[in-house]
């Protein structure tokens, strides 16, 4: 009886170990997630796709950001349905973003600052929340955020997948007059980037740069501006 006992035991700690084994194996050998730079200076990344090994299926392909802005219709704060097609003709910064996300919070005074001082540049920002409308509006309203909000409590999460990326927050899309999509942000904002991509939109709207031309300096000149940020200033909202 003992032995039958201490072979039953034996024979359940081989089935366990092999199932951590193979989980091992598997978490090991599985690929890794596509994974969006801070700075991305063409809008519409691809991660090379990695030579399956032989007999496995073929890794999924990562979403490609779309050229143009995509037809978005969300509730303002109101509840009346709004379309980013309102904004057509004007530079467009969608930022994306959540009354609980602290990186949110912090570069929403940026965000009011630019609208204010590119406004005669004819740029607009549009927030898309995604939270539900009464804890979005009670935000807004507390901390007097005075651009366009889009609530995006069902919707947001679609929003974001068509603009191709997944919904961590924030990011931000930045689009020319014409509603083409010329770079997208992953990450809180910053005054120095967002001031160099701001300045080649408004060269590509006023016809000094070509948008691929604009796409190529955003990237260089974003490219050396990855290091140590100051702290945040006073008068962040929470």
């Amino acid at each position: 009886m003992r032995f039958a006992r201490a072979s039953g035991w034996l024979f359940a700690g081989v089935l366990l170990l092999s199932a951590v084994g193979g989980f091992l194996l598997y978490r090991l050998s599985a690929p890794k997630p596509t994974l969006y730079a801070e700075h991305t200076g063409v809008p519409a990344p691809t991660a090379p796709a990695a030579e399956p090994a032989e007999g496995a299926e073929s890794p999924a392909i990562a979403r490609k950001i779309p050229e143009r802005l995509p037809a978005i219709t969300l509730p303002g704060l109101d509840g009346a349905p709004v379309s980013l097609s309102r904004w057509r003709g004007r530079s467009l910064l969608v930022n994306f973003w959540a009354p609980w996300c602290e990186p949110c919070r912090r570069e929403m005074p940026l965000l009011q600052r630019i609208r204010r001082e590119r406004a005669k540049d004819g740029v607009e920002i549009v927030g898309i929340a995604i939270d539900p409308q009464s804890s979005v509006r009670k935000y807004v309203t507390d901390h007097g955020i005075d651009y366009p909000i889009l609530v995006g409590d069902k919707g947001g999460l679609e929003a974001a997948t068509a603009f191709g990326l997944e919904p961590v927050l924030p990011f931000s899309v930045f689009a020319d007059r014409k509603g083409e999509i010329v770079t997208v942000k992953v990450g809180e904002l910053h005054q120095d980037e967002t001031n160099l991509i701001l300045d080649r939109l408004h060269d590509l709207d006023t016809g000094r740069l070509t948008l691929p031309l604009a796409r190529q300096a955003i990237a260089e000149g974003t490219r050396g501006l990855g290091g140590e940020r100051p702290e945040p200033a006073e008068g962040i909202p929470h």
